[in-house]
């Protein structure tokens, strides 16, 4: 129940998140307008086996401690105490740095600026730096109820977030749009 519940409480707060933005800037991403862009003609079919069945396939490895964690055979421990601190951490950073960015960016005044306060000042990318510690979080509570095995969700969503669709794809031409941004990412970890 305990894995039950914090995913859920995840999943609400990130399609809330999602919703909301959606919903207030009334446009698709530029990352999936682009994505539609460049694929051209067709891209309502094209886009089924490369992005619905890619993402299908990903969330199933993701979601390894998931399923390894759901386990109501073990007692909760001191393992599953660090698995919620981990993901309480998560939280924060996911939740707060995505408040933190939304109200940065309603002020039109910050429109070539960069954000460097709050969560901001400790990583360029709270939000990511929390989803990283959710699913750790997740898989050291699969951990805790003997799902060892579920190792390669939590490493595919480091990588992901690091290096495919996080941080790398993010980082690709953020300094075109603000100036200054080389400047923050050199003294920022």
């Amino acid at each position: 129940w305990l894995v039950l519940a914090l995913v859920g409480l995840w999943s609400l707060r990130l399609g809330g998140y999602l919703l909301w933005r959606n919903l207030k800037e009334g446009e698709e991403d530029r990352r999936y307008r682009k994505m539609r862009e460049s694929t051209g003609e067709g891209f309502w079919w094209k886009s089924l086996p490369k992005i619905f069945w890619l993402q299908a396939a990903l969330a199933w490895f993701i979601s390894l401690p998931l399923l390894g964690g759901v386990d109501p055979a073990p007692p909760l421990g001191w393992i599953d105490a660090v698995g919620v601190a981990l993901w309480l951490l998560g939280m924060v950073f996911e939740a707060g740095g995505d408040f933190q960015l939304a109200g940065f960016k309603a002020d039109p005044a910050n429109d070539d600026k960069v954000l460097d306060s709050g969560l901001w000042r400790y990583t360029r990318h709270p939000n990511y730096f929390g989803d990283f510690c959710i699913w750790w979080g997740f898989y050291v509570l699969a951990v805790a109820a003997g799902a060892w095995w579920s190792l390669p969700g939590p490493l595919l969503m480091s990588f992901l977030l690091l290096k495919v669709s996080g941080v790398a794809l993010l980082e690709g031409d953020i300094e075109e749009r603000r100036g200054k941004y080389g400047e923050y990412k050199r003294r920022t970890n």
